[in-house]
């Protein structure tokens, strides 16, 4: 039997038997399934990061239904918000039958920034382009690992900008970093390097560092959604509205593409990546042409069907950094991708259904429906519900439509006196 992630009543299954599905489906061992559940453990915390006293844990979820360019993915998800799993399994069920997400990505490579202070920033500016290659080799000598896997700093461009404090020039190394994030190659090489700068051009560097605007790397996932699996042409044309709103608008563009990042940013999380950076990066991307606008796009193809797009820079890496957690190893195991490339085109496809799940959920029901569930359950257990009641006082909240904790310890004295 081919393996699928596609699973019937997913969410219905005790944890336990959930579990059991996405080892199977990954071949996990006995012990990656256990530190799935254990988590990061103290000591690994303890090199991790300073001065730890204790390990915060978030919940991790399993998003199942997602066929990327052919293939089945079940996708690990660390995140404290509500629906945000279930949201990103039901949109990639919706996509499945008309072929799933096809994705592509760019060469994993790097920016690193070296800023050259100088008096003649023009003749620094041409100092530099003149002695590319020697820059280049010097760079390519601190990695040799790097170079032996076809890696390392590929090319480089200076440009002058203009400051408060009179013009710069900034050095742009770029480096092929492969299956790493790339931080710390490409922070090395443009410190290798700024020596060899100031002799040719007389100036004196000061930042040498890596830029979290990945925008030689991107990703790209597109996907298109039958009509009727939506709901209908009138659920499409709601769908292609909100988008258009938010294109238009930065007040609603920002919370747009949050919709997608919950996705991006919890597969990010759960596979030992930086967030942070992924965050910042696609934020950036989002202003480029000189205002913020979405990450996604999405229209109305020749059949009425809906036809969806991403594309955001993803420095995500499966080597070296916090990939080593034990917990993100077996994440990454689950997900069965070879390559950082795989990675990132998976990411985005994760975050192209968050959006559509969000656009879908917006235009026709509201948020607050998805939402309300587990919700309910939060206050309920706020209320200092346990047990059965937390079911039983979180469905009379919703049945009520009336969600808050005065509520809910109504409720909950009701039955334990009724």
């Amino acid at each position: 039997m081919a393996k699928t992630s596609q699973v019937s009543g997913f969410y219905k299954l005790k944890r336990e038997e959930r579990l059991s599905k996405v080892a199977e489906f990954a071949g996990l061992t006995d012990q990656e399934a256990k530190t799935l559940e254990e988590g990061l453990g103290l000591e690994q915390a303890e090199k991790m990061v300073e001065n730890v006293v204790a390990t915060f844990r978030l919940p991790l979820g399993i998003a199942v239904n997602f066929l990327i360019n052919g293939k089945e993915y079940m996708i690990p998800m660390a995140t404290e918000e509500t629906s945000v799993v279930a949201a990103a399994s039901n949109a990639a069920k919706l996509c499945r039958p008309t072929g799933g997400f096809k994705a592509e990505s760019t060469e994993p490579i790097m920016t690193g920034q070296i800023q050259l202070l100088t008096k003649d920033a023009k003749k620094a500016k041409k100092a530099v382009e003149g002695n590319k290659n020697k820059i280049l080799e010097l760079a390519n000598t601190k990695d040799p690992r790097l170079i032996s896997l076809g890696g390392g700093a590929k090319d480089l461009e200076a440009r002058i900008i203009k400051t408060g404090k009179g013009d710069m020039v900034i050095i742009h190394l770029y480096v092929d970093v492969k299956d790493a994030m790339g931080a710390n190659a490409v922070n090395t090489m443009c410190e290798a390097v700024s020596h060899l700068i100031e002799e040719l051009t007389g100036g004196k560097t000061l930042l040498k560092i890596i830029s979290n605007l990945a925008d030689r790397r991107l990703a790209r996932s597109e996907v298109t959604v039958s009509k009727n699996e939506l709901g209908g042409l009138d659920v499409v044309d709601a769908i292609i509205d909100a988008y258009e709103f938010a294109a238009a608008d930065p007040y609603r563009a920002v919370t747009h593409n949050k919709g997608a990042m919950n996705g991006i940013t919890a597969a990010t999380i759960a596979t030992g990546n930086d967030s942070r950076a992924v965050e910042a990066g696609a934020h950036a991307y989002a202003a480029m042409k000189g205002r913020y606008t979405t990450i996604t796009s999405w229209e109305k193809d020749k059949n009425g069907n809906l036809h969806g797009k991403i594309e955001i820079p993803l420095a995500v890496g499966i080597v070296g950094g916090a990939t080593m957690n034990p917990s993100a190893r077996v994440n990454l195991k689950i997900l069965g991708v070879k390559t950082a490339k795989e990675l990132s085109e998976v990411i985005a496809s994760v975050g192209l259904a968050q959006n559509l799940a969000a656009l879908r959920a917006l235009s026709t029901e509201g948020i607050q429906r998805g939402h309300m569930s587990l919700h309910a359950k939060n206050i309920a257990m706020m209320a200092g519900a346990k047990g059965g009641d937390i079911d039983r006082v979180a469905e009379a909240m919703v049945m009520e439509r009336n969600i808050n904790v005065n509520r809910a310890k109504e409720i909950l004295e009701e039955k334990q006196h009724g």
